[in-house]
């Protein structure tokens, strides 16, 4: 478990999302149903999800953060099937602000996120869309420009006939390091070296992504982080690949 109470540093921006004046600095990219019923914000699709990813939409705070933070989210799973994403770190290609009216449209479907004009992190925290995500779910992380599925973790987060509360999702950024945790259990963990997947991401907006028919609700802080960092050997030497004399990979499991 990540002792959540060492991590947190200064705010930089605390929204309870609780009325439409939160949202005063949020943009949207597709048609979505946007309400505050018991004071959370919930997104639901306003098309129908027979349009496929035309029913999509991404919900983007327009403020940009920095490279390094700590983001506190509270969710709950309301109707499924669907699937819940956040991406952070966005920023335009080239240099570019992501809101630059010089890239490429973006209306919420996937294609223009993952190879469009923008560079981002994509973290899919609740897959209950397709069969094969229902049947084993994982948490996701990606990295664009391109598709490329850069770690990948187990998701304690109940199905919503069972999610009777609020889940704490913590996302740590920090250099090229990115982790994140479930009510302080750490699911995923991925070490950026800048070259396979593009660039070291760094400052950048970010936003919430939901696929038709899911509903959800959530909060939003995002933080400073003062610098702690529990079990950094543990999680860097938990698995490691080896190739022996043969040159026969081996992966080894340690501490």
């Amino acid at each position: 478990m990540i002792d959540l109470k060492k991590l947190r540093g200064e705010i930089l921006y605390d929204n309870p999302l609780a009325s439409p004046k939160d949202v005063a600095d949020f943009l949207l990219e597709g048609k979505a149903h946007i309400s505050f019923p018991d004071g959370k914000l919930r997104l639901e699709n306003a098309e129908s999800e027979q349009l496929g990813q035309k029913a999509n939409y991404v919900f983007w705070c327009k403020r940009v953060f920095p490279a390094d933070f700590l983001l506190e989210m509270e969710f709950r799973p309301l109707r499924e099937p669907g699937l819940a994403m956040l991406f952070f770190s966005a920023s335009g290609r080239g240099g570019r602000v992501l809101f630059d009216p010089s890239l490429a449209p973006r209306s919420g479907e996937y294609v223009q996120y993952h190879h469009g004009d923008i560079d981002a992190f994509h973290l899919s925290f609740f897959r209950r869309k397709e069969r094969d995500e229902r049947r084993f779910h994982t948490c996701n992380l990606r990295k664009s420009y391109g598709f490329h599925l850069v770690a990948q973790g187990a998701d304690p987060i109940p199905d919503a006939a069972d999610a009777d509360e609020m889940y704490l999702l913590s996302l740590l950024k920090r250099g090229p390091e990115v982790r994140f945790a479930v009510n302080g259990l750490e699911v995923l963990y991925f070490r950026d070296d800048g070259v396979s997947w593009g660039r070291l991401l760094g400052e950048g907006c970010i936003g919430l992504r939901q696929l038709a028919p899911m509903i959800g609700e959530c909060s939003l802080s995002v933080r400073t982080d003062n610098g702690y960092y529990p079990n950094q050997k543990k999680i860097q030497t938990l698995l490691s690949l080896h190739k022996d004399a043969n040159g026969i990979q081996h992966i080894r499991f340690g501490f």
